[in-house]
Parts: structure tokens; C-alpha cells; sequence
């Protein structure tokens, strides 16, 4: 059954001439230029693009985790000048407390807001029954698998309701069938929940199978290669790969990158092609 969305509202995050480059010492590096960019109210945005090629800066740069060396960068109509604190972050590691149980590495979120962590118990255990985790509630870290600790990070980062989800390859280091099932679930919560997502992978299919658009990256320093609308119908689950729109949003993008030489070699000929 297809879900029914709300189509996605005014623009939320905003990128307008953004740049980033380190320095150190006398050597630069420039890990964007020129980047514009919006994300809507309630979308789920995916940056896809080579190793290195400033796809965390970007995400790091909308959290205030670092500051632009050129351009603007709002959130909410607001200017990034500081970390944000309306925002939940789930990175490739999990960063869990190992003396913290499951429940209790999803309540220090609220701790260090200086809340009540009563008051969300209860929310942090519908969010672990939400990612199949109820009867983990009272584990800790080392009797919970690398998809559970993934999982619980999520929860974390949900905890206080924040309207924004900034995930940086929070899957990157999970095997194949775990990242499959990780990636079905984070949609499920998605569509239950509707917070604007920026989501950052390597991975063109975790890209394509999650999000509402598209966005290819160049090689450093990174630019906007093409925005992809990918018209998937929700929920994507297992067999969405079967889709055409699946197919026709995947080669396009890797189109991009066998252009620019981030990937090589020729598509396979066809028995029907001429030799």
C-alpha cells in the first residue's frame, strides 16, 4: 500500500554561495565551493558523492559544528552562527556510554539539556519498540550488535523531538543485510515522525531507496553536480530495486560519476547491443 505524504513545505535548511576551505598552516583545502542549496519542511534529502569530497563538511557546516568560509548558511530563516541545538545527529559511530544501559544512552540526550529524564522515559521506550529494541532496553553496549547500537543512536537522536535529523553514513559501517534492514526501518520512522532529514552515504542505492531528492556531489572540491527527484512510491520496502524510477534515478547518478571519472570502466553490453 502507498503511503500518502504531505508534499514538503517551505524551505527549512538554506545554503546560499557556500564555501569551505581548511587551512593549515600555509597548505588550503577546499572542501566546497559554491554550494546552493535548499531543503523543505518535512523532506528527506540525500548527499551522495566520492570519499572526501566535503559531503560531512556540508552536513557539519548546517549543525554550526563548523563555521563557512564564504556564503550563508540558515536554518529555519535563522543564520548558522553557533551549534544547533534543535537538531538530533547520528554519526557512522554510534558513540554510545558502555556503563549506560540501551534506555539510559538514549535518555542522556535530555540529561544534558538539563531535562527531566522521567518525563521521557517513556517516549525513549516507544522509540526502542519503534526500532525493535524493547527487550534491549535494559542491555548495554557490548550485549547489543553493531545494527542495535545503531539503532539506539537513532533513538538518541530523537529523543527530544528535534524538527531536524542530520545522519552522517550512519550506516557505513554495518554489514550488507543489517544496512538493508536499518534502512527500512529509518524510513518507517521517517514517515511516522515527517522531521527533515539531510542524510550523507557513499552508497547510490541507500540514496535512491531513502530519499525524496538527490543530491550529487563532485569530487573535492565539492560543487552540485544535478539534483535527482526520485519518484519512488512510499513505503520502499525490500523490493523497491524492482522499480524502474529505482533503476532510472541509479544510472543516472552513476552516469554523473563515470563522467567525472569517480567511477571506471563501460556498463556492460547487452546480448542485443552490437559488439
Amino acid at each position: 500500500m502507498t503511503a500518502s505524504l504531505p508534499a514538503p513545505g517551505r524551505a527549512y535548511v538554506e545554503l546560499a554561495g557556500v564555501g569551505k576551505t581548511y587551512r593549515r598552516g600555509a597548505h588550503e583545502t577546499r572542501a566546497l565551493e559554491r554550494v546552493d542549496l535548499t531543503i523543505r519542511d518535512g523532506e528527506f534529502l540525500a548527499i551522495v558523492g566520492p570519499s572526501g569530497c566535503g559531503k560531512s563538511t556540508l552536513l557539519r557546516l548546517v549543525a554550526g559544528l563548523i563555521a563557512a568560509t564564504s556564503g550563508d548558511v540558515r536554518v529555519d530563516g535563522r543564520r548558522v552562527d553557533r551549534p544547533q541545538t534543535n537538531v538530533g545527529i547520528v554519526f557512522q559511530s554510534p558513540v554510545l556510554l558502555d556503563w549506560r544501559t540501551a534506555l539510559d544512552n538514549v535518555l542522556i540526550q535530555v540529561e544534558l539539556r538539563s531535562l527531566d529524564p522521567r518525563k521521557y522515559r517513556d517516549r525513549a521506550l516507544r522509540l526502542l519498540e519503534q526500532i525493535g529494541l524493547a527487550e534491549f532496553a535494559d542491555r548495554y553496549p557490548y550485549e547489543l550488535s553493531g545494527g542495535m547500537r545503531q539503532r539506539v543512536a537513532i533513538a538518541r537522536a530523537l529523543i527530544h523531538d528535534a524538527p531536524l535529523l542530520l545522519m552522517d553514513e550512519p550506516f557505513g559501517a554495518l554489514d550488507a543485510l543489517t544496512r538493508e534492514q536499518m534502512r527500512v526501518d529509518l524510513e518507517a520512522l521517517w514517515l511516522d515522525a515527517h522531521k527533515t532529514v539531510l542524510f550523507i552515504t557513499h552508497s547510490i542505492d541507500e540514496a535512491v531507496l531513502l530519499a525524496d531528492r538527490v543530491v550529487v556531489m563532485s569530487p573535492r572540491p565539492a560543487r552540485i553536480e544535478r539534483i535527482i527527484d526520485v519518484d519512488l512510491p512510499r513505503p520502499r520496502g525490500l523490493d523497491a530495486r524492482r522499480a524502474s524510477a529505482f533503476a532510472r534515478a541509479s544510472d543516472a547518478i552513476t552516469d554523473i560519476f563515470l563522467a567525472r571519472g569517480v567511477l571506471h570502466g563501460a556498463r556492460p553490453t547487452s546480448p542485443e547491443s552490437p559488439t
